[in-house]
């Protein structure tokens, strides 16, 4: 099945287990875009705080195992963290020791010479000399992008698919980010430097206030699939509105929220909430589905 054929399609399966969670969303899809292919995987090491902080460990073993059996061929897991130090945090977390047990190779992306980084400038941006993004994405064969659920209490309003690019990007970027105005616009204009293959969101906890180191925690057990990242976040934005959450992410329509609407305006994905078609198979996650259709669907 192709890249294309699979715009807007999100697969859920509601579960309070991420490890078989992982598996049945990603095989719901029934498409296979890593087979044979090198595959530069995006995690949430924003901070080395316990999941839903960062990626839960438990997260990406399970999903560089899948990758495995899909036949993957090489996989480099990458990320920047901010304000924490990058290598600590991998430590922390033991990434290190996790890629050389299941023999893949982990990057800290603030360690890359000046060759390592690609400078972009998006046409009508609201970057004032664009950004750079790390080279290992910009020009990566496949992306795989695992991310939490979340809200952001510094100015993204929330952190999910779309803004897990951010640890794409250098670091001297992120004092224009944080000070400006257009925050949420701009990270959504950081996404125009690739396309993602694969986008896993782990909902098993979230964080339904404060965020995206500590906060206010809820049980989701949802687990999301897909490969278009404004679908998924904006399921992930109905999720958060279902438990129950702040007033910048309760506002509106869920794609009238600043990050999903610059990104429909940039052609990243899908347009409407009515484009959104949920794959799932058993009764609880297609009643979650429709639930969660429901609340998107409202104006």
């Amino acid at each position: 099945m192709s890249k294309k054929n699979q715009a807007g399609k999100v697969a859920l399966v509601h579960t309070d287990n991420r490890i078989t969670g992982i598996t049945k969303a990603i095989s719901l899809l029934n498409y296979n875009p890593v087979q044979g292919k090198a595959v530069a995987i995006k995690p949430n090491f924003n901070t080395a705080d316990p999941y839903p902080g960062s990626t839960h460990n438990d997260t990406l073993r399970t999903l560089i195992l899948t990758l495995r059996e899909m036949g993957v061929g090489k996989i480099i897991v990458a990320d920047r963290s901010g304000p924490a130090d990058t290598r600590h945090v991998m430590e922390v977390k033991g990434i290190f020791a996790m890629a050389k047990e299941l023999s893949f190779e982990a990057v800290n992306l603030e360690e890359l010479g000046p060759e390592g980084w690609v400078h972009l400038q998006p046409r009508g941006s609201h970057w004032a000399n664009g950004f750079n993004v790390a080279r290992l994405f910009h020009e990566a064969e496949c992306v795989v992008e695992t991310c939490c659920l979340k809200t952001h209490q510094y100015g993204g309003h929330f952190t999910m698919s779309l803004k897990c690019t951010v640890g794409m990007i250098s670091r001297p970027n992120m004092s224009e980010l944080h000070t400006s105005p257009h925050q949420r616009q701009m990270i959504a204009e950081m996404n125009t430097a690739y396309s993602p293959d694969l986008i896993v969101l782990d909902g098993i906890e979230a964080f339904v206030t404060g965020g995206p180191m500590t906060g206010k925690k809820a049980t989701a057990n949802v687990i999301l699939a897909g490969n278009d990242r404004i679908a998924i976040d904006s399921v992930g934005v109905a999720v958060l509105r279902s438990l129950g959450t702040t007033p910048e992410v309760s506002r509106g329509p869920a794609f009238a929220q600043d990050q999903i609407a610059r990104a429909v305006a940039l052609g990243l994905g899908v347009s409407s909430p009515e484009q959104i078609e949920f794959l799932t198979d058993d009764k609880p996650s297609a009643d979650l589905a429709k639930q969660l259709k429901e609340i998107l669907l409202k104006k």
